[in-house]
């Protein structure tokens, strides 16, 4: 009979980028869940620089230095022993037109978005492989399913991402699961600057069939489901959780 649970005592999960915004809230839904929970960023963030049992523990880390990955996995493993679910949130770039971005940004943000996660992928499977198996997810971007002018480059990146996750699900099984989220718009602590402010979020919430904008413990939920014994026959799945998306643009011109 298959233990279905959603309690995850006992069990390491590291969040790349875990230590503000969807990071953060998919860090808070693991805790909240009984693992322990590692999270990495380049610079250490005052919330969690202190250690505690319902905490997430930091290591300092830049995802695009693959020795400083290295270490951040030789570190866990010391500590725990084994690591069974790791998250690829880092991400992002500058909104920048595409005939504007120069050839050196363009670099960085496929490197951010597309191969530090392949790489940091690759760590974690060599570990899980080696134990019990594990799971890989990648946080995605609703930019994989539709144009992104102002961001083609991080949108391409994103949609290259969820298409490396199908092919690493069938390398890697059976004992590692590779899933995707997309995620839809998310109110973090950055929102009302990215956004302009509280009304423009309001407003962009209106256009959302489900009336708000996500929050990133929502991500962490769908992180839950896809680690969890409910989902042990998932993988290569991309879960899209964006309340709804986004309502077709024809739509304005005939209401």
């Amino acid at each position: 009979i298959l233990n279905i649970s959603t309690d995850f005592k006992g069990k390491t999960v590291l969040i790349t980028g875990g230590t503000k915004g969807i990071g953060k809230g998919i860090a808070a839904s693991f805790l909240n869940s009984h693992a322990t929970v590692y999270v990495c960023a380049r610079n250490l963030p005052k919330e969690i620089s202190k250690e505690s049992s319902n905490l997430a523990k930091f290591l300092k880390c830049d995802v695009n230095d693959i020795d400083s990955v290295e270490k951040i996995f030789l570190a866990i493993t010391k500590q725990t022993g084994n690591i069974d679910i790791v998250i690829n949130n880092a991400g992002g770039g500058p909104m920048i037109e595409a005939d504007k971005a120069p050839p050196k940004l363009s670099e960085s943000i496929i490197r951010l978005n597309l191969l530090a996660p392949l790489n940091v992928s690759q760590i974690a499977n060599r570990y899980m492989q080696q134990k019990n198996g594990g799971n890989i997810i990648n946080i995605c971007s609703v930019s994989v399913l539709r144009p992104t002018p102002g961001a083609a480059v991080y949108g391409s990146a994103k949609a290259g991402l969820a298409n490396l996750t199908q092919s690493l699900a069938i390398e890697w099984a059976p004992k590692v699961r590779v899933n995707a989220i997309i995620s839809g718009l998310i109110k973090t602590e950055q929102s009302e600057m990215y956004y302009g402010g509280k009304n423009s979020i309001d407003m962009v919430s209106k256009t959302i069939p489900l009336g708000r904008m996500g929050s990133p413990e929502d991500i962490g939920n769908g992180c839950l489901l896809l680690a969890s014994d409910l989902a042990s026959y998932v993988s290569g799945a991309t879960l899209e959780i964006h309340g709804g998306g986004e309502k077709p643009i024809y739509q304005n011109a005939v209401e």
